[in-house]
């Protein structure tokens, strides 16, 4: 039986464990940039769309308690904020942990016709569900032909 011993440089497992990371990162950060804090990582994902009455935001928050959860509004700007908390019981540890722990902070813009005094959020299944009506005077109205 013949023995290869491979040097830590030559090391084909080794090797190949390398290839993965440097792939993981060019396809985390394609571009090579520092997206500072908007780069992946805490950051819930979001959907945002629009219905006849408004717009609905939401976010993914599982393992959020909904009293870890802040959103403000400012002109026309709402943030939403939290607290993502991650912990092995007691006496154990991670074999694996792909879901990130640590503070988060989300700020999007929204459009002029929105009355962000009137917005609504619930937390369902770990989905915070944002409900921002239009201001009255930009949703639809009928306006009714009289005969002359």
């Amino acid at each position: 039986m013949a023995l290869f011993r491979f040097s830590s440089a030559l090391d084909p497992v080794s090797g190949l464990l390398t290839l993965q990371r440097e792939l993981d990162r060019v396809l985390q950060n394609p571009l090579g940039l520092d997206l500072g804090v908007s780069d992946r990582g805490v950051f819930p994902a979001v959907n945002i769309f629009s219905d006849p009455d408004g717009y609905v935001v939401r976010l993914e928050v599982p393992g959020v308690a909904p009293e870890h959860l802040k959103i403000e509004t400012q002109g026309r700007s709402l943030t939403i904020s939290g607290k993502r908390e991650t912990q092995a019981p007691d006496g154990s540890g991670f074999h694996r942990r792909d879901r990130s722990a640590g503070e988060f902070s989300r700020s999007l813009q929204l459009p002029d016709d929105l009355d962000l005094e009137c917005a609504q959020a619930s937390c369902t299944l770990g989905i915070l569900t944002i409900r921002v009506p239009k201001k009255e005077e930009a949703k639809p109205r009928q306006i009714s032909v009289q005969a002359a």
